[in-house]
């Protein structure tokens, strides 16, 4: 059972609670929020607090501003620090219009739904994303701040301390912290948290890149998620592991099928992997992203699953006997500054469309898919994801499941941002055409 608004108001009394944030995003996936005192606390629960949502990107149109943001109880938590002294709460939000159905620009709105629809087959999808991050001296400098590698301690690791604070922050606001390491690139960094079914675990990512902002910020260094903020280093990816469950059970485990996969699973798979194409603009949904999907860099380019291999887009664990909780499969393509509501509802999306189909799981690929040749990948029909925004920009404008699960609205819109971000990008002058071109030409 979640909090009700009389815990809310309660908790709030009982911690002497002066101000709360309500919190929520845009289709980008930045997190949005305003505060409001305790005095207006009850009237927020009752009614919800209006807010202009015409500067918000992709909320609405200026003749159409009016909105409600409505706090969600169940996601009251108070934060670790103080406001020049005051206790400050926060709570998420659901976005509704001033008749008070919801708004169908809300992002969290577009996961609830989907998540309802996968109730409505007998589904829960359960998640446990991991998501890489750097720090660095400033938001202008990529300066490493180390030269650690993968799991790399101190003296070589400068982030030990900043993981641990932050780790006691997220466990403070209630969040479950698996582990915390530094990762391949220098200067890059991972926190994985627990699993959870999606809409809890959309929030917490939302609130997990806040707090490692914060205590970086807190610190004197800059924490950024960008795809790929170094060139010739690894980019920093949200590789999502995930599993439906049903009854209390893993629907994913079979026994007596090959790989553990039961047909649900495997027809899952076969779904994520027809559409993921399609969904990619909104699992990478930066120019960005696409410097960081390319060979060499441990990110998937190819449509294909394997039991290990981690240069395949999607990877299945391998099964330990007692652990059927834990089967499950990692989508790899995702990167870090995607927004968590809508990736996980296309992923979701994605993988009850197989079901739904009957679609059949494909044979794994063993082999370093990026040791075989072209012809080796055509011959095993192995398909590329999309080379840059562009292309992905043209597999979503063409994709019916990414319209029916955006919804009108956010597709259109997502559309739009995409497509103006491209032209500003495509037009822009490099430094590499200024070092290469210039001199000869």
């Amino acid at each position: 059972m979640g909090y009700s608004k009389e815990d809310v108001l309660r908790m709030a009394k009982e911690n002497d609670v002066r101000f709360i944030r309500l919190w929520f995003t845009d289709i980008l996936g930045m997190l949005k929020g305003f505060a409001i005192p305790i005095s207006q606390l009850e009237m927020a629960l009752e009614e919800g607090i209006g807010f202009d949502g015409s500067s918000i990107e992709g909320f609405t149109r200026i003749e159409e501003s009016d909105m409600i943001a409505c706090p969600d109880p169940d996601t009251f938590k108070i934060l670790p620090w103080e406001s020049k002294g005051a206790k400050v709460a926060v709570m998420f939000c659901d976005i509704k219009n001033p008749d008070g159905n919801p708004y169908e620009g809300d992002p969290r709105y577009v996961l609830r739904r989907l998540t309802e629809k996968a109730a409505s087959m007998g589904y829960t999808l359960m998640v446990g994303p991991e998501l890489e991050y750097f720090y660095f001296p400033s938001s202008s400098d990529v300066t490493p701040l180390d030269r650690a590698g993968y799991f790399d301690l101190v003296p070589l690791d400068y982030g030990t301390e900043l993981r641990k604070e932050t780790v006691q922050r997220l466990e403070q606001l209630g969040i479950e912290v698996e582990y915390s390491h530094h990762e391949v690139a220098p200067s890059q960094h991972e926190i994985d948290f627990a699993y959870k079914d999606a809409l809890k675990t959309a929030d917490n990512v939302m609130t997990y890149k806040f707090v490692v902002k914060k205590v970086a910020q807190d610190n004197g260094v800059y924490a950024t998620f960008m795809p790929k903020p170094v060139f010739g280093m690894n980019g920093s990816g949200m590789h999502t592991h995930q599993s439906l469950f049903k009854d209390g059970t893993n629907a994913f485990f079979s026994a007596d099928r090959p790989y553990y996969l039961s047909e649900v699973a495997g027809s899952y798979i076969a779904g994520i992997l027809k559409y993921v194409k399609e969904i990619t603009l909104v699992l990478n949904q930066w120019v960005n992203s696409y410097k960081r999907l390319v060979p060499g860099y441990e990110a998937p380019v190819y449509v294909c699953w394997a039991n290990r291999n981690r240069s395949a887009l999607i990877r299945v664990p391998n099964y330990k006997p007692g652990k059927e909780k834990a089967t499950r499969i990692e989508l790899r393509s995702p990167d870090s500054a995607t927004n968590p509501y809508l990736a996980f509802a296309v992923m979701l999306a994605a993988g009850l469309k197989g079901i739904e189909e009957g679609l059949e799981l494909p044979e794994p690929v063993g082999n370093n898919i990026y040791e075989m040749t072209p012809e080796e990948r055509a011959a095993a029909g192995i398909e590329q994801l999309p080379e840059d925004l562009h292309d992905a920009i043209l597999e979503a404008e063409k994709s019916e499941l990414l319209r029916e699960t955006l919804g009108e609205y956010i597709y259109s819109q997502l559309l739009r941002n995409k497509r103006i971000i491209w032209e500003e990008y495509r037009a822009q002058v490099t430094e590499y055409e200024i070092q290469n071109y210039l001199p000869i030409l």
